[in-house]
């Protein structure tokens, strides 16, 4: 009984991000509740150990170096650049940050695609003197929405991945076709909600910016990115194709390891972690696997009801725990990819909802109040709520559609 008291209050810690009086984040939350788990016998230490991914844990660490040196050798930076050099209108702007986002994300970790380019997008429409709101809430919207596409999108994505062995095309094939209409729904809801702002007015010419460029670790990144893509054309487990990318990028005269070590994100990793460990713990509860088992039913019945269980379980306690929560009752169905793509798609659609839906939002509103803009959450749910409700609407017919 105790143990599932701790896992209860570690969730909810995890979900609102912090416990009062004290100064822990969602990644010393989770560790220290995997290890309480431990102290009062809820697990044993050698199941803890046994309940790691291992395989996810190091699919996320090679994707994040990949995106560090990406970011390092100045590859955002540039692309950033030419979105601002082709826009010519407002609306220009906003289709070139939703797509370049959403492309980006499909990719990279949304949350380095947004780190790398809200600073940069804030500056430039500030200097053009536009409201920077829109912009900011199409940069959020769109990372969330284009890192459905792919397996490696996201860290939610990654772990669905692992546990699904889908063909990374297959699973491209299947979310591409909504997410490239969200991004478009994305468009012109925004649109609709700051019909001022993109009323039509053409640019002053932008002003020239110095963007730092390393050439060799350009080309040595889209190198790795090559390797891990043909790894994964050539049937080579995905972890092992992400850990060939990262080691070639170790391999290296001119950067010091310290450098990309320190900006890899080492508390996700802590944050995966615990909570696999925490759910092991829950999931030997029969009442909760029971209820899970209940949840997951739905899977196989009704697309649009398992959407709609996966999207709220997202919002209550964050879309990488609801899809550990959720992932050992789809493990038990008969033909389980149909909820694995499902689960995919809703869980990361639903971090549009509200401001505090996903990283990557929370993300974009910190890096530009760093420079004066407040991105506010009611300014973001009247977007949030409409987008969230149609692309989840639209991802579950697809899937319906492909899944009959």
């Amino acid at each position: 009984m105790i143990q599932d008291l701790i896992v209860l209050a570690s969730i909810v810690g995890i979900a609102v991000g912090r416990i009062p009086y004290l100064r822990m984040n969602r990644a010393s939350i989770a560790f220290v509740g995997a290890v309480a788990v431990v102290a009062f016998g809820g697990l044993s230490l050698e199941k803890a150990a046994k309940a790691l991914d291992l395989e996810t844990l190091v699919l996320l660490f090679s994707m994040m170096v990949i995106s560090v040196n990406l970011q390092l050798s100045g590859f955002f930076r540039i692309a950033e650049d030419r979105i601002t050099r082709i826009a010519r209108t407002p609306r220009q702007l906003l289709a070139l940050i939703i797509l370049s986002s959403g492309l980006f994300s499909a990719f990279f970790l949304n949350d380095t695609v947004v780190l790398m380019f809200t600073p940069l997008i804030t500056i430039i429409v500030l200097e053009l003197k536009r409201n920077p709101i829109p912009y900011l809430i199409g940069l959020g919207v769109s990372a969330n929405i284009g890192s459905a596409i792919t397996i490696i999108g996201n860290p939610q994505n990654m772990m669905i991945g692992v546990s699904s062995r889908i063909d990374f095309f297959k699973f491209l094939g299947v979310l591409s076709v909504p997410s490239f209409i969200g991004l478009a729904v994305a468009y012109g809801i925004i649109l609709f909600f700051f019909r001022k702002e993109f009323a039509p007015y053409r640019f002053p010419p932008i002003p020239q910016h110095r963007r730092f460029v390393y050439p060799p670790l350009l080309w040595k990144s889209i190198a790795a990115l090559s390797i891990f893509l043909l790894g994964i054309l050539f049937k080579v487990p995905l972890p092992f194709a992400g850990l060939l990318a990262a080691s070639f990028l170790l391999v290296t005269r001119r950067i010091h390891p310290e450098k990309i070590f320190n900006d890899v994100d080492w508390s996700l990793l802590v944050l995966f972690a615990g909570l696999f460990v925490l759910i092991e713990a829950l999931d030997q509860d029969a009442i909760f696997h029971r209820f899970i088992e209940y949840l997951t039913s739905f899977a196989e019945s009704n697309t649009f009801a398992f959407s709609a269980v996966a999207a709220v379980l997202s919002n209550l306690v964050s879309n990488v725990p609801a899809v550990m929560l959720l992932k050992p009752g789809i493990s038990l169905l008969a033909q389980p990819e149909k909820a694995w793509v499902t689960l995919a798609m809703a869980s990361t659609y639903a971090g549009n909802f509200t401001l505090l839906g996903s990283i990557a939002n929370l993300i974009v509103a910190e890096s530009a109040q760093r420079h004066g803009v407040r991105l506010g959450f009611f300014q973001f749910l009247k977007v949030g709520i409409p987008l969230t409700v149609v692309s989840l609407l639209i991802g579950a017919a697809w899937i319906e559609i492909l899944y009959p």
